[in-house]
């Protein structure tokens, strides 16, 4: 590999002559980064993970990009027009090529819209982001028709999840294809040269990309779950940019001088989901002496407040996440769409925590098994034992089991555990893609609840999220959605905890922009002097 300290060995054409190499060479430039979560497919559509999503955008290109402060700009699309409230037309950008030299070209776009939310075994659906798409309608190669069954003002920020495919490619082609490298033909600014589930990917720079010339010839991407790991590999200059370096490593990083830090506040909270799929037995739940409850206490809204109460979300942020998180009772953070001010962070309280246990019925409590990924969100393991600590104290004798996230999420989507560690980055900017995909009921026909792996429902609560996502003011419609928060948080469909901020390392003279939407991307790495 030509790193980027060795590359500017050959920094005159006369030196690159005199090596015998081509002066093109002087423009090649390698890059490697750490990641922190693995990717667990090179299929845009298996998975909707942020992981998965990021690697996606060097390969294939969506039609809206959000910018790093989550504003929905053009990439595909040039332009969005809503005609009617259910009518929506797009402009797509010309002279745009697949890797393979074929035209992209509006019949891609429809293509993709019918296979994103229907691909096999995928774990997370990507239906949530075109749950109202009717009917779409390639006018020409390079305009669309979309209609919708209600009015979506959210239209182009939910398409910028939706990575376009080919036809000519895609029809027929499986998730396999796309892991091996023979489906994996997009728009991207960089080709797929091999894949290594959970260790590593490798990207060339695709030379004909319609957008600016990318600055990397080739990126290395390395999956590094270990925060230590990660820190070392940045250090000893194995890598040049590392994703989530562990807070407990970040002093130490801002004081070396080869090293620089970029921060930005994250859309991504961390939440606990409780088991509504079961009335009676759930599987990892017992009473003290092991046996299985005869029914779900989970169910209870008094259980569940008392859990919330048990939380110390202030310790779990300053002492767990050692900063780099802030307490929170909802999943925005302040001055975000939706975000409403009225929800507080619940209050500490074990001795109220364990009132409501005894008004529930259960003044003994009972056993739980807490299910977390080990090596998808930072500290994510230990912020789990943390929380079995605080609930064991409060009288619910907790154990914890952690496993590889791509395990880990696809037996929540089977509704295997009782309690769930989840956690969902609204990238959209917006409150609103939680109500949408993990509080309103699972509802696979409409395209609804797509994420809402413990099966929470509350009809009430879906209409009211429904009408807020149809309601085109602007004004209005975040109203709505707050509104819509704050009944959703009252009954703890789920139990916001932290919201994470999001940061990277990299080795000077290598900038990175950080981006709210906490996506790795290449296409964000420069040199500065």
């Amino acid at each position: 590999m030509i790193s980027l300290r060795t590359a500017t060995l050959l920094a005159t054409p006369l030196a690159a002559l005199a090596a015998g190499v081509a002066p093109a060479a002087l423009q090649a430039r390698e890059l490697s980064i750490g990641l922190a979560a693995p990717v667990t497919s090179i299929d845009p559509h298996f998975a909707n993970a942020a992981p998965n999503s990021s690697f996606a955008r060097h390969i294939f290109d969506p039609l809206v990009v959000r910018a790093p402060d989550g504003r929905p700009v053009p990439n595909l699309a040039l332009s969005w027009t809503a005609l009617e409230d259910n009518l929506w037309e797009i402009r797509l950008r010309p002279g745009v090529k697949w890797h393979d030299g074929r035209d992209f070209t509006a019949d891609d776009v429809v293509f993709t819209f019918g296979r994103a939310p229907n691909v096999p075994n995928s774990p997370a659906s990507f239906g949530g982001s075109l749950r109202t798409v009717k009917a779409v309608e390639a006018v020409d190669p390079l305009t669309l028709r979309i209609a919708t069954s209600a009015p979506t003002p959210n239209l182009p920020i939910d398409l910028a999840a939706i990575a376009i495919v080919s036809r000519h490619v895609g029809e027929g082609a499986s998730t396999a294809d796309y892991n091996s490298g023979k489906a994996a033909i997009g728009t991207g600014p960089y080709r797929l040269v091999s894949y290594t589930s959970g260790s590593g990917i490798e990207v060339t720079r695709n030379d004909g990309w319609w957008g600016p010339r990318q600055e990397w010839e080739k990126v290395s991407f390395r999956i590094i779950p270990n925060p230590g790991a990660r820190t070392a590999a940045l250090l000893s200059g194995d890598v040049e940019l590392i994703a989530a370096p562990s807070s407990s490593d970040l002093p130490r990083l801002r004081q070396d001088g080869a090293i620089r830090i970029f921060e930005r506040q994250g859309s991504r909270a961390l939440f606990l989901s409780p088991d509504f799929s079961r009335a009676g037995e759930v599987p990892f739940i017992t009473d003290n002496e092991g046996r299985p409850l005869p029914k779900n206490p989970l169910l209870d809204l008094r259980v569940r407040q008392a859990l919330s109460h048990a939380i110390n979300r202030q310790g779990l942020a300053e002492r767990v996440q050692q900063g780099m998180a802030e307490a929170t009772g909802q999943w925005m953070p302040p001055g975000a769409f939706g975000h409403n001010p009225a929800v507080p962070v619940p209050a500490f309280d074990v001795a109220k925590a364990r009132s409501l246990l005894a008004e529930a019925g259960y003044p003994q409590g009972f056993r739980i098994t807490l299910h977390a990924s080990n090596d998808r969100y930072p500290a994510d393991a230990q912020t789990a034992q943390a929380v079995a600590q605080m609930w064991s104290r409060a009288g619910i004798a907790t154990t914890v089991e952690t496993l590889p996230f791509a395990t880990y999420l696809t037996r929540m989507a089977r509704q295997e555990y009782a309690m769930v560690q989840n956690s969902w980055g609204s990238t959209t900017g917006e409150a609103g893609s939680v109500l949408l995909n993990i509080v309103h009921s699972y509802d696979q026909p409409r395209r609804l609840g797509a994420s809402n792996d413990t099966r929470y429902s509350n009809p009430k609560l879906d209409a009211q999220i429904e009408e807020a996502l149809s309601t085109m003011d602007a004004a209005e419609r975040e109203k709505r959605v707050a509104a819509a928060v704050a009944a959703s948080v009252e009954d703890l469909a789920l139990i916001p905890m932290i919201l994470f901020k999001n940061a990277w390392a990299a080795r000077r003279p290598l900038a990175y922009e950080p981006r709210m939407d906490e996506q790795t991307l290449a296409m964000g790495v420069r040199r500065e002097n």
